[in-house]
């Protein structure tokens, strides 16, 4: 049986999301902007979907748009910043997914942007006062920085940074993407204009999630055609995968300190095994540090030189799935690894758990992990 530790790629989906699913795949078909019975059915459990994310994040209904996923959400914030706001500037970091940092990156081949990079220390720390100086040398600016890494799960001090935004009237926008779900947000406390997030992080399903826009702050359409969404999102709305994103958050916020415990234990396992059995382990980032890091994510760097992918492919023979970091960036060089400067003659691997690991699963990974590296460094 495979044992899955690649959680920070997407998890399971939970069976009671499933089962929420399901009648809207079967029986409650009706498209939601037909007025018929059938369509009304359809466009209230859009609307019950809407309103009970809202709660979970003290924001209001309206403010919360539902997306294919968290690329469209981060996309949909960045141009908006961009075309709506009328923002060229943007203050970032090396560390952001490809969906910000490619953005970006395309926005300033086009002229529209410059971008500056906060600093950082070799931990991937980020130098606040860095931001701070930037946002006093420019004009009113985006700020885009993310939550947690999706690789070394560095947690980012989105409170501090809001504050900072705040005190030099600049946006902010933070990918929440690897922590909806994972932690508690009260988006009446934050100074956060945009924040993105995707349900299959948290045990939904994949294809859709959402973008929090901020009352007051005019978006801008991704895709044109029909009025849904408030007229910003065409589109006929995926009802199945709405409500599953529904659902699975509420389960997660439900449950969120219970689950919180298990994983992080079993986090910490995990480093203390791979510290007593591994000669030469290290921990890349804040990863093993546990008030600095996202309890899901664990991302080990092993001295084997000249295996670059021999250890993945064993584990992976041995049935375990686990990753050498984002899964949209498979065959390229990891983009956080090379800000941090992670030497290169050394195998790095993510781990990363949900709520259905287990303490045995991880006994049976070191045991396996131990052997595999021993064969490959003899």
């Amino acid at each position: 049986m495979r044992i899955y530790l690649d959680n920070a790629a997407t998890t399971p989906l939970d069976p009671e999301v499933f089962s929420a699913m399901t009648p809207y795949l079967l029986n409650h078909f009706g498209n939601p902007s037909s007025h018929h019975a059938q369509g009304r059915q359809a466009k209230s459990a859009i609307e019950d979907s809407r309103a009970a994310i809202a709660s979970l994040l003290n924001a209001l209904p309206e403010e919360i748009i539902f997306t294919s996923g968290g690329t469209e959400a981060d996309n949909t914030a960045i141009l908006s910043a961009v075309y709506g706001q009328g923002i060229d500037h943007v203050i970032t970091t090396r560390f952001e997914h490809h969906a910000v940092l490619h953005t970006l990156i395309a926005l300033q081949a086009q002229g529209k942007i410059k971008i500056s990079f906060i600093e950082h220390d070799e931990q991937g720390n980020l130098d606040l006062e860095h931001l701070a100086f930037l946002l006093q040398t420019h004009g009113r600016s985006l700020v885009s920085v993310m939550h947690a890494n999706n690789e070394v799960g560095n947690l980012n001090d989105i409170e501090t940074i809001g504050r900072i935004c705040q005190t030099y009237n600049a946006l902010f926008h933070s990918d929440t993407v690897q922590t909806m779900g994972h932690h508690r947000f009260d988006l009446q406390k934050l100074n956060i204009h945009f924040l993105a997030a995707s349900a299959h992080k948290f045990h939904g399903p994949k294809g859709v999630g959402f973008v929090y826009v901020r009352k007051g702050v005019k978006t801008t359409q991704l895709i044109h055609g029909g009025g849904q969404e408030g007229k910003l999102r065409a589109g006929t709305e995926n009802i199945p995968g709405i409500v599953g994103l529904a659902k699975a958050l509420q389960l997660a916020y439900q449950y969120l300190d219970e689950h919180q415990h298990h994983i992080q234990k079993l986090k910490q396992y995990t480093i203390e095994r791979l510290l007593a059995d591994v000669p030469g382990i290290t921990f890349n980032g804040n990863s093993a540090i546990a008030h600095k890091s996202l309890y899901t994510v664990l991302n080990a760097s092993f001295a084997v030189e000249g295996y670059a992918q021999n250890l993945l492919q064993r584990l992976d023979e041995q049935h375990i799935s686990v990753s050498g970091g984002s899964a949209c960036s498979t065959g390229a060089s990891s983009h956080v690894l090379s800000a941090l400067d992670a030497p290169t003659n050394r195998q790095h691997i993510r781990f990363s758990f949900s709520k259905f690991n287990t303490q045995n699963e991880i006994d049976q990974v070191m045991q396996i992990l131990t052997q595999l590296y021993q064969s490959i460094a003899a």
